[in-house]
C-alpha cells in the first residue's frame, strides 16, 4: 500500500511541474510516467526532459511519449550497453525492495501427492482414454470443431458426405506417397487417407501429427469405408491477453545447474549470487536485483550419477549425496527474502518416468535443509504475483524437434521456441508414448495442458530462447554448464551463465550475463 502511495505521489508531481511550466501530456507520455514511477525513475526523467525543453528554440506545447523515450535511453544508454553482461558493483548501499514485498506464490498443481502408476494394462487404458476425453474438451470449445461428431456416426454417413470427427491417432503408414492414418475415439477406429494428390496445406499438416497426439479431422466419407483429409484442426491456445503483476517484481528463470559436473559454471553461478546479494552489477543492473522476488529452476539441479555410461569420467563429486550437498552450499547463499521454486529434471534424484515427483529428500536433505525452497513435480503450474506458470523440464522436446518436419532451424533458440510453441498447440507436454521420453501409465494424465498459461518454462536443451505466443511468453532458460563432450560430438553450443530476468509486471524478459 506504502508502495503504492509513494508512486502516485511522486506521478502527481511529475504532472503538476510539467503543467505549471506550461506542457501537456499526451495519454502515451502519461502511461510512460506511470511505468517509470513504478520504477523509481520518474523523476530523474523529468528533470532532464524539462531541463532539455528549455535549451529548444520554440517550447512545444506537449511533452510527448518520443521525448521521454529518447532521455531515458540518453539516461540510461551506458545501463543498456551494459544490460547483457554484469559489471563491478558500483559499491553504493544496496537495499533490496523485494524485501519489502509479500510473498505471492502459490502452487496451483503439482504432481507429487497423487500420482501412483500401476503400470497394467488397465491403468495404460485409463490413461489414454483421460487424455482423450480432455483434449476433447479443449478441441469443442472451438467455433470450427464444435459440431463434430463421433467416428462411428462418420462412418455410418452416406458416401460423399462431408464429416468432422475428433480422435487419437494410433498408426501412420504411408505408401506410395499416400499416407494413412488410424485414428479412434471411445468407440470406433477410422482409417484416414491423406492422398498424394491432396492439397498442399494439407499434406503439410498431416506431416506435423505425431502419434498419439489428440486431432479434429475435417474430411469426405469415400466409398471404401475411409475419411479422405480436407483438414486437420489442433486444440491450440486462444489468443489473449496476458495476466501480469502490480508492481515491477522480478523472477529468473533458470535450469540445468548440472551441480556435481566438472562442465558446471561455479564461477558464473558466484558470480549470480553475489548479484543477488547486490554485490554485483552496475545501478540498472543492481535495481533489477533490488526486485528480484523468485528463482524458478526448471529441472537439473545436479548431474546426477549412472545418468549416461562412463559419466563419473565428467563427475567432480562422484556421489548424488555430494552433489546434492554442494548444491544446498550455493542455495544457502540466496537471500532469504527470494522464493527459490525446484522442480526435478531427468538428471535428479526421482523417477525418470513423467510426470515427476519432487525430488526426494532422502537424496537432497542438505537442500530442504539450506533454507525454504518450495520443492514440485515435473511438470506443476504455480502463480506468481497473479501471473500463472507453466513449468516443465523439457526432456519431451528432443522427441518434438526429431519428429515434427521444419521444426529444426539453423538458430536453435528458435529450434527451441518453435517445438515449445508445439506442445501448446496441441495441448500436451509429451504426446509420444514410448519415444524417448519415459511416461508413467497413470490413471490421469498429468501432461495435457488444460488451463492456458501466462509463462510457459523449460530448459533441458541447454539453449537460451524466448518468444510471445498468443499472450504466452514461452522461455527455455539456458543452462549453467559449458559444452560437454557429447554435446561437442552433436554440434551443440548450449547456452550457459545468462540467466532471464523477467519482470512480472511488463512480461519482458532482460538477460543478464555472467560469463565475463
Amino acid at each position: 500500500m506504502e508502495d503504492s502511495q509513494n508512486v502516485n505521489l511522486s506521478l502527481k508531481k511529475a504532472i503538476s511541474l510539467a503543467f505549471t511550466l506550461g506542457y501537456q501530456l499526451d495519454r502515451e507520455s502519461f502511461g510512460l510516467l506511470q511505468e517509470l514511477a513504478q520504477e523509481n525513475k520518474l523523476e530523474k526523467v523529468m528533470e532532464k526532459v524539462l531541463a532539455d525543453l528549455k535549451d529548444l528554440p520554440e517550447n512545444p506545447l506537449f511533452i510527448t511519449s518520443e521525448m521521454i523515450q529518447k532521455t531515458v535511453k540518453d539516461l540510461y544508454e551506458e545501463d543498456a550497453e551494459n544490460s547483457l553482461t554484469i559489471v563491478e558493483s558500483v559499491g553504493d548501499t544496496f537495499n533490496p525492495l523485494s524485501k519489502e514485498f509479500p510473498s505471492e506464490l502459490e502452487v496451483l498443481d503439482d504432481p507429487t501427492e497423487t500420482i501412483g502408476s500401476t503400470g497394467d494394462l488397465d491403468g495404460f487404458l485409463k490413461y489414454f482414454q483421460d487424455r482423450f476425453t480432455r483434449i476433447e474438451r479443449l478441441l469443442r470449445e472451438r467455433l470450427d470443431v464444435k459440431d463434430a461428431i463421433t467416428v462411428k456416426e462418420a462412418l455410418n454417413s452416406p458416401s460423399k458426405t462431408k464429416v468432422k470427427i475428433i480422435g487419437i491417432v494410433t498408426g501412420i503408414r504411408e505408401r506410395r506417397e499416400t499416407v494413412f492414418m488410424q485414428i479412434e475415439d471411445l468407440e470406433t477406429v477410422a482409417t484416414v487417407l491423406i492422398s498424394s494428390r491432396a492439397d498442399k496445406t494439407v499434406r503439410e499438416k498431416a506431416e506435423r501429427i505425431l502419434l498419439d497426439q489428440v486431432v479434429c479431422v475435417e474430411g469426405v466419407r469415400s466409398q471404401r469405408d475411409l475419411i479422405v483429409a480436407t483438414n486437420f484442426i489442433n486444440p491450440d491456445i486462444p489468443e489473449r491477453k496476458p495476466k501480469t503483476a502490480k508492481k515491477a517484481v522480478y523472477a529468473a528463470l533458470l535450469s540445468d545447474l548440472h551441480i556435481g559436473s566438472k562442465y558446471f559454471q561455479e564461477k558464473s553461478f558466484n558470480k549470480f549470487l553475489r548479484w543477488l546479494q547486490g554485490r554485483e552489477g552496475n545501478y540498472r543492473q543492481r535495481e533489477i536485483a533490488s526486485r528480484l522476488k523468485y528463482i524458478i529452476v526448471a529441472g537439473d539441479v545436479v548431474d546426477g550419477v549412472g545418468i549416461f555410461p562412463d559419466q563419473e569420467k565428467e563427475l567432480v563429486q562422484t556421489d548424488i549425496y555430494e552433489q546434492y550437498d554442494f548444491a544446498a552450499k550455493l542455495i544457502q547463499q540466496i537471500p532469504e527474502y527470494i522464493d527459490v521454486i525446484l522442480i526435478p529434471g531427468n538428471h535428479d534424484a526421482t523417477r525418470q518416468a513423467l510426470p515427476q515427483p519432487a525430488i526426494k529428500k532422502e537424496y537432497a536433505e542438505p537442500v530442504y535443509e539450506a533454507r525454504k525452497v518450495v520443492m514440485i513435480g515435473d511438470p506443476s503450474t504455480i502463480r506468481l504475483n497473479g501471473v500463472e506458470f507453466l513449468l516443465f523440464h523439457g526432456r519431451s522436446l528432443d522427441d518434438v524437434i526429431s519428429s515434427v518436419p521444419d521444426v529444426l532451424y539453423r538458430n536453435l533458440d528458435e529450434t527451441i521456441s518453435t517445438a515449445m510453441k508445439y506442445l501448446l498447440k496441441i495441448r500436451h507436454l509429451a504426446p509420444i508414448y514410448g519415444s524417448k521420453t519415459p511416461i508413467a501409465p497413470e490413471t490421469q494424465d498429468y501432461l495435457v495442458i488444460d488451463s492456458v498459461p501466462d509463462v510457459f518454462h523449460a530448459g533441458h536443451v541447454h539453449v537460451l530462447g524466448y518468444e510471445e505466443y498468443r499472450g504466452t511468453l514461452i522461455v527455455n532458460s539456458g543452462s549453467w554448464q559449458s559444452q560437454t563432450p557429447f554435446q561437442e560430438k552433436m554440434g551443440l553450443v548450449p547456452t550457459w551463465g545468462i540467466a532471464p530476468i523477467l519482470n512480472l509486471r511488463t512480461l519482458k524478459i532482460t538477460p543478464m550475463d555472467f560469463t565475463k
